[in-house]
């Protein structure tokens, strides 16, 4: 008897299984991805894009007599602007001159907002 308890068990259990995918939890999967994608290019992807496009924008409106920052730690005022480089003179006796790329300068301050502090 105990057997036949056995064997009506399993074929209740064989009836109930599942014949075919279970969708829902396929299209909640693939929301959650969705969702976990969009949130990595929100918080990682996003700011880098906007910061590479704010350092574009700076380095296109740099003028000849802007005062730089190199990424090393420089400080110099712009001298010459060709495509792709410049030459920044470094010093107080000003016969230091260098020629960098412009990916090397990290930060501009506009000649005329100097002028402006001084005047006042």
């Amino acid at each position: 008897m105990n057997y036949m308890m056995l064997l009506d068990a399993a074929a209740t259990a064989a009836e109930e299984a599942p014949t075919g995918r279970n969708w829902g939890s396929m299209i909640g999967m693939i929301a959650i991805y969705a969702v976990i994608i969009f949130a990595m290019w929100f918080f990682f992807m996003r700011p880098q894009k906007k910061e590479q496009k704010r350092v574009k924008e700076m380095l296109n409106e740099m003028a000849v007599g802007d005062c730089v920052l190199t990424t090393s730690g420089f400080y110099g005022i712009i001298i010459d602007i060709s495509d792709d480089t410049v030459i920044v003179e470094f010093g107080n006796n000003r016969n230091c001159r260098i020629p960098m790329d412009k990916s090397a300068i990290s930060k501009v301050e506009k000649a005329d907002s100097n002028t402006g502090a001084e005047s006042k």
